[in-house]
C-alpha cells in the first residue's frame, strides 16, 4: 500500500513538473507587451522598407502602450536582419519587416542560416506596389510593344538597369524577358539611385523601378512611365497601362512588405500584433502616407500572409532557376 502511495506521489510530481514550463509562456503572452518592441529593418534608413516600417509602427506603438524601436540592420540583401530575428527568442519583442528578398533569397544564396517559410511566423502583410517600367523621355520606344519590336529586330541593342543582381527590378525584367521572348543585357548597379542616374542620362534602355524611387523623376519629366507590372493600374499614374493591357499578360512583379516574428512565437502574441497592425493600417494618416507611396494596402490574417509568402517564394524560385540568376 505504501509503495502504491509513493508511486502515485511521484507520478503526480512528474505531471506537475511537466506542466510548469507551459505556464510562464501563457502568462507572458497574456501580459504582452511589457517593454519596448524592436523592429529590424533589412535596409538602410530612408528607403522604402524603412519608410513603411516607421509609418506603420509609429501608430502601433501608442496602440500597444510601449515604445517601438526601429533598428536598421542592412547587408547581404536583407539576410543579416532576417537571420537576427529568426534566431531571436520567440517572445514578440523582435519583429522583422520582410520584403521581396525574404521570398527570393533562398533561391539566390547558398547555405542561408534560416528558411523563410519555417523559421518565421507571419503577422500581417502591409501591402504591395507594382514596379513601373520606365525609359528616358526621348527614348524611341513609347509603348511595351515598341520595346519588344526593337529587341526582336536587334537582339543585342537593348539594356536594362537594376539596383543589383537578384533585386526586385532585376527579377521583374527577367520575367518580362521570359513572357515577351526578348533579349536584353542586364546592367546591375550597387543601388537604385545609381541606376536611375544612367536611365535618366540615356545610357541604359529601360528599368523596372518602385514608385518610391521612380515617381519623383516621373513627375519631373526625367523619366517616362511605359507600363506597370500589376494586374491593375497604379492609382498614382492612372493613365499608364499595365503590361497585360499592353498585350503581355503574366508580367506581374510587385514590391511588398509585411511583419514577421520568429517561429514558435505564442499564438496570442501573433494575434495581438496582427490586430494592432491591421488597426494601424486603417488609421487615416497611415493610409494617406502609404497611398502617397503607391502602396496597395492589404492587411489580413497571419494565414493570409503565410500563403502569400509561400506563393511568392515558389513563383520567384522558378524564375530564378530558369534565368540562372546568381548573386555576386
Amino acid at each position: 500500500m505504501t509503495n502504491q502511495i509513493n508511486r502515485r506521489a511521484v507520478l503526480s510530481l512528474l505531471t506537475s513538473a511537466a506542466l510548469v514550463p507551459a505556464l510562464p509562456k501563457t502568462v507572458l503572452a497574456a501580459a504582452y507587451p511589457e517593454r519596448a518592441i524592436h523592429v529590424a529593418v533589412p535596409f538602410s534608413a530612408g528607403g522604402a522598407v524603412d519608410i513603411v516600417a516607421r509609418t506603420v509602427m509609429q501608430q502601433v506603438g501608442p496602440q500597444l502602450g510601449q515604445p517601438i524601436v526601429i533598428e536598421n540592420r542592412p547587408g547581404a540583401s536583407g539576410n543579416i536582419a532576417a537571420a537576427f530575428v529568426a534566431k531571436s527568442a520567440p517572445d514578440g519583442y523582435n519583429v522583422l519587416i520582410g520584403a521581396n528578398g525574404l521570398a527570393t533569397n533562398e533561391a539566390l544564396f547558398d547555405n542561408l542560416s534560416f528558411k523563410a517559410l519555417t523559421d518565421f511566423e507571419p503577422i500581417s502583410l502591409v501591402g504591395y506596389t507594382p514596379l513601373i517600367l520606365v525609359v528616358q523621355p526621348s527614348f524611341e520606344a513609347k509603348t511595351v510593344k515598341d520595346i519588344v519590336d526593337i529587341a526582336k529586330a536587334a537582339p543585342d541593342k537593348l539594356t536594362y538597369a537594376s539596383a543589383g543582381n537578384g533585386t526586385s527590378g532585376h527579377l521583374a525584367a527577367e520575367i518580362f524577358k521570359q513572357v515577351t521572348g526578348i533579349q536584353a543585357l542586364h546592367v546591375p548597379y550597387k543601388g537604385g539611385a545609381q541606376a536611375l542616374v544612367d536611365i535618366i542620362g540615356g545610357r541604359v534602355s529601360f528599368m523596372f523601378v518602385d514608385p518610391v524611387q521612380g515617381m519623383p523623376q516621373i513627375r519631373a519629366n526625367q523619366l517616362r512611365a511605359v507600363a506597370v507590372s500589376s494586374a491593375e493600374r497604379l492609382a498614382l499614374i492612372p493613365d499608364v497601362p499595365t503590361v497585360a493591357e499592353a498585350g503581355y499578360p503574366g508580367v506581374e512583379a510587385t514590391v511588398w512588405w509585411g511583419f514577421l516574428v520568429p517561429a514558435q512565437t505564442h499564438r496570442e502574441i501573433v494575434t495581438r500584433l496582427n490586430k494592432e497592425i491591421d488597426l494601424a493600417l486603417q488609421d487615416q494618416k497611415v493610409k494617406d502616407s502609404l497611398l502617397s507611396m503607391g502602396v496597395v494596402i492589404k492587411g489580413g490574417s497571419p494565414d493570409y500572409f503565410k500563403a502569400f509568402l509561400k506563393s511568392e517564394t515558389d513563383k520567384w524560385a522558378a524564375i530564378i532557376r530558369t534565368a540562372k540568376i546568381k548573386v555576386d
